[in-house]
């Protein structure tokens, strides 16, 4: 029976909320939510989001004391105002929100698991599980060591800026919770590489990637959940309905909660246990020579760093003009 694309596809896959947009979480109900440092930053600086930019600056303050520096001030807010509306998140949502561990960190281990434990020990303080958490870390190869050790914890994890199956194994292998593997920059990346357009759904590269990792995962029973994003367009979300979870940016799910239709199953974890594939076994030299080998991967990982790394920044400038403002 024809019925809304999102309400079929809901059936099929868990709908995840990609913004840190509350009000467009209000709108749409997802189980879960997901946020990054380009989320935030946009967010934060939304007149509507005001009170919870100024309440954690006001507070950071107070926990630094008054005669502490306002790079001190900001220091203590940056580190707490994804916190803070991943609070507010999950007062609307029944599942869980992803909060991300500063970019800048993803090539340190150490210091990537200090940040992990920091980031639940302040949900927790809240009253929040640690269940309902998942920390997002970029999938380098010392990003999924640091989710290894964080899984063992209790820990949950969602490895981020995933481009390439070597990326995707070595996540499985580390028991890594969930990963995001990112259909749209993908694409981007293969339409200014070749030239061209425009791909069909059916062979967008992204969607291509997304579906060979989630065969390989059920084909050799990985645990690990996968969770297309980055979209461009509904035809990608289309073509993997099915996929364990889909994050979808509140556009995209107005698009589909409008349209009427048919919506197939197109990954099938039944189907893919039948599928011929080799095992890969993924330690750091093969990772490292299939990371090198693999230059979208390798362009797109380092691009995506670098990315959220100037939200980043720019957050920490517009905190240090607010806490200006809020304390002249």
């Amino acid at each position: 029976m024809p019925g809304k694309l999102l309400e079929q596809l809901r059936e099929m896959t868990v709908v995840v909320a990609d913004t840190g947009d509350i009000q467009a979480i209000e709108t749409f109900r997802p189980r879960d939510a997901t946020t990054n440092p380009s989320l935030i930053t946009a967010a934060a600086q939304m007149p509507r989001y005001q009170g919870i930019v100024d309440a954690t600056l006001k507070q950071a303050r107070a926990d630094a004391g008054a005669d502490a520096s306002a790079d001190r001030v900001v220091s203590l807010a940056f580190d707490r105002l994804a916190v803070s509306f991943g609070l507010k998140i999950l007062e609307i949502i029944p599942g869980r929100v992803s909060t991300e561990v500063d970019a800048r960190l993803s090539y340190d281990t150490a210091a990537t698991i200090a940040k992990g434990r920091e980031l639940i020990a302040q949900y927790e303080t809240r009253g929040v599980s640690r269940e309902r958490i998942l920390i997002k870390i970029a999938a380098t190869w010392e990003g999924i060591r640091a989710a290894e050790v964080l899984e063992r914890e209790g820990i949950h994890c969602n490895l981020t800026l995933l481009f390439g199956l070597h990326q995707a194994i070595a996540c499985a292998e580390a028991g890594v919770t969930l990963i995001s593997p990112f259909v749209g920059r993908i694409l981007d990346w293969y339409r200014k590489d070749t030239g061209r357009d425009a791909y069909p759904a059916n062979e967008d590269p992204g969607v291509l990637s997304v579906t060979r990792i989630f065969n390989y995962y059920k084909k050799f029973g990985y645990r690990t959940e996968v969770m297309g994003a980055s979209f461009r367009n509904a035809g990608e979300i289309i073509e993997l309905a099915g996929c364990d979870l889909l994050t979808i940016a509140p556009p995209l799910l107005a698009e589909l909660q409008a349209t009427e239709g048919i919506l197939p199953r197109r990954l099938d974890a039944g189907r893919a246990s039948t599928e011929k594939l080799d095992r890969i076994t993924v330690d750091e030299p093969r990772f490292v020579r299939m990371h090198a080998d693999d230059r979208m991967a390798s362009e797109k990982l380092a691009e995506g760093i670098a990315g959220f790394t100037r939200a980043l920044e720019t957050l920490e400038h517009l905190l240090a003009a607010r806490l200006k403002e809020l304390e002249s």
